[in-house]
């Protein structure tokens, strides 16, 4: 589970929810119409800008922002390495039982024990990265869209909620109730876009570009393996896809946790490579 996604967003609901608290009367701050305007009308905005099947893979794409974090690239080099002393001992078929939890690396695994050519290998390769890059980018497409729609939406109740009031200035009892729709539709927007929509947004993106390169390291790695390149010079290879820092520790042989931890702190995503 990624608790930082989780706690972030209940950390900032918690303390509005408390700042409101404070107040006299938190029950002025729920109103139907605007939630009705707000969150309705922002998810009909979106739904008709995408497919039926669009918004389910963004659904889906969104739980990913819940679950477990990707593995960071340390330890996808180990992984590598091991399968790399795999293969030079036992040959190519003996990566068939090497048990991973990337479904992208364990067709790799496959197709390079069932002996398939190298140029096919990396076409299906590339043509599953590119497929897994278009899902996550759908997914944080729809959730981009949100961030800009749910302030809009506010907008649109605040301007409702105004013309009301304006119309009704001989009314003193009807001003009230309109200006509240007018305010809360705007704070309603604010905080859909800024708790909910963005967060969400930018953790797909984080992943995605965190999977697009383990992908890219799992591949390079496959076609040195399948090569017959020595375990260390594959690991050399793949040391390029570390930061200089981490990169530097792990030869004078003092990576440890702290290499891991540094790695991975900027990694961040859901398990599904």
């Amino acid at each position: 589970m990624d608790f930082a996604t989780i706690i972030g967003m209940l950390g900032a609901t918690a303390l509005i929810a408390g700042a409101i608290g404070l107040g006299d009367s938190p029950m002025i701050f729920i109103n139907p119409i605007s939630l009705l305007i707000v969150f309705g009308g922002s998810l009909m905005v979106v739904l008709s800008q995408l497919r039926f099947s669009e918004c389910r893979m963004a659904l889906t794409a969104a739980s990913r922002a819940f679950r477990n974090t990707l593995p960071d690239t340390s330890q996808t080099i180990e992984e590598m390495l091991e399968v790399a002393h795999l293969a030079r001992k036992g040959g190519l078929l003996a990566l068939e039982d090497f048990e991973t939890r990337s479904r992208y690396l364990q067709q790799g695994l496959q197709m390079l024990a069932d002996g398939f050519d190298q140029k096919v290998i990396k076409e299906m390769l590339d043509k599953e990265r590119l497929m897994t890059l278009d899902r996550n980018q759908t997914g944080a497409k729809a959730f981009r869209l949100l961030t800009d729609v749910a302030p809009a939406m506010g907008m649109v109740g605040t301007l409702i909620g105004l013309i009301q009031m304006l119309s009704n200035m001989d009314d003193p009892s009807s001003i009230g109730p309109a200006m509240a729709v007018a305010l809360l539709t705007t704070l309603y927007g604010v905080l859909l876009a800024n708790i909910v929509a963005k967060p969400i947004a930018e953790k797909l993106e984080t992943r995605m570009d965190h999977q697009e390169k383990l992908q890219s390291l799992w591949t390079d790695a496959l076609m040195a393996i399948q090569d017959g390149k020595n375990p260390r010079i594959v690991e050399q290879m793949l040391l390029t896809y570390l930061p200089d820092d981490v990169r530097d520790r792990r030869k004078q042989g003092g990576e440890g946790d702290a290499a891991t931890s540094g790695d991975s702190a900027a990694q961040q995503g859901t398990s599904n490579g």
